[in-house]
């Protein structure tokens, strides 16, 4: 019998984990319903009271009570949420587990759930689910769905939502306790970055990486997506990274939507893994539907009707060329820098709109400038990124790399 982790501040929240509780029983799942509440007494019975769940964050209800501070209680009861589902998970006693709630509820529960491996099934019913749920989400595979109305109280509105939410979870429960093997595969891992503007030349490093013996995962360069590769990369997964698509990091100095935060570019050369790291996508910065009025004068490209980019200027890819040097130069791991000098996405090939030979050219000497003197080997190619033979390069290059062909020091390779 699959078993679902429910848990919820019952204190506001307790009829609707209850009523989630009654129905997840009936679909045939067995329930532990764990209290993660602070201020007022519950209003259903836990498995697994609040009490339980302090000690597990190595304090207790009245000191959290003491301090008078919510947002302390709330990283506390995040904490021992989250040593609970993980020793239920170690104990093979948790197959799925969900939540219903807001803000308070939701920065719990979704701690909680990104403390449980990959492929674990996580679902969290949110107020906050319509809005930016980067902070709830991270780099995990968390599911959301949206209450619609604020969680309070079951009405014609909240129990249809929440009906499907127990249906989603009991599937995937069910799912999990029955086992999805996948494959047998004992190829290397390589992680790879990548946006629909750098699509083609990464699809041929993952093709020639195939040929040569290894398994590519691809991650979508728009902040999550950024954010679970630096992730993997720290985890020990990979056996080397392509960094061929590094959109979030223009992106963050714009102040555009989808930055993946400080550690972007720094994982690979935290953990000595060997890297090929190119400069897709630096000749733009995401925004959402609409740009805002400082840029308008900037010429504003619909990706989408999701997506708006504008092209930066040569002052701000002066400032990226010399970001990307910062964060590489340092790197304990065998490194090269790709630079494709006849485009850096789809937008910015000949002909293309983003097309700005003397914008690219100041990029390039930045970066060049800020990796003078490193251990961190250049390669030029006097081709566009999304021309195949660049992937196979970079790919054939990140094969020597792992393999453990000797890296010149400050080696610059420019080839036809």
């Amino acid at each position: 019998m699959p078993t679902v982790v429910l848990l919820g501040t019952l204190d506001t929240k307790g009829a609707e984990h209850a009523w989630l509780r009654e129905r997840l029983v009936r679909l045939g799942n067995a329930v532990i319903l764990v209290d993660t509440g602070v201020l007022d007494e519950p209003q259903t019975v836990a498995d697994v009271p609040r009490e339980e769940v302090a000690r597990a964050a190595g304090t207790t209800l009245a000191e959290l009570r003491a301090q008078g501070d919510r947002g302390v209680a709330v990283a506390a009861m995040a904490r021992g949420a989250a040593r609970i589902v993980t020793r239920l998970y170690e104990e093979g006693r948790l197959h799925g587990v969900a939540s219903v709630g807001g803000s308070g509820n939701s920065s719990i529960s979704a701690a909680a759930m990104r403390a449980l491996p990959l492929g674990v099934p996580k679902l969290l019913v949110s107020s906050m689910a319509s809005g930016d749920v980067s902070p709830y989400v991270g780099g995990s595979d968390l599911t959301l769905m949206y209450t619609v109305v604020d969680v309070a109280g079951l009405n014609r509105v909240s129990l249809p939502i929440l009906a499907n939410a127990a249906d989603a979870i009991s599937g995937m429960a069910a799912g999990f306790a029955a086992g999805r093997p996948a494959p047998p595969d004992d190829r290397p891992l390589i992680g790879a970055t990548m946006a629909g503007v750098t699509t083609p030349g990464v699809r041929a490093a993952a093709r020639r990486l195939a040929d040569l013996g290894y398994e590519t995962l691809v991650f979508h360069a728009t902040g999550a997506g950024g954010r679970s590769f630096e992730e993997m990369t720290g985890g020990g997964a990979f056996a080397g990274v392509l960094d061929a698509t590094l959109l979030e990091l223009s992106t963050e100095l714009v102040g555009g939507v989808g930055a993946a935060g400080p550690d972007r570019l720094r994982g690979a050369g935290r953990h000595g893994l060997p890297q090929v790291v190119s400069l897709g996508a630096l000749d733009m910065a995401k925004f959402g539907p609409r740009v805002p009025e400082r840029f308008r004068d900037r010429h504003v490209h619909v990706h989408n009707p999701s997506v708006t980019v504008i092209r930066t200027t040569p002052q701000e890819c002066a400032e990226l060329g010399r970001r990307v040097a910062a964060r590489l130069r340092g790197a304990a791991g065998p490194t090269s820098l790709f630079l494709p000098l006849r485009g850096l996405s789809t937008l910015s090939g000949p002909g293309g709109p983003y097309h700005s030979p003397s914008t690219d050219a100041v990029l390039f000497d930045a970066v060049r400038d800020g990796l003078r003197g490193s251990a961190v080997e250049i390669v030029e190619l006097d081709t566009h990124l999304n021309d195949p033979a660049f992937g196979a390069a970079m790919a054939d290059r990140l094969h020597e790399l792992i393999t453990g062909a000797r890296l010149p020091a400050g080696a610059t390779r420019t080839a036809p």
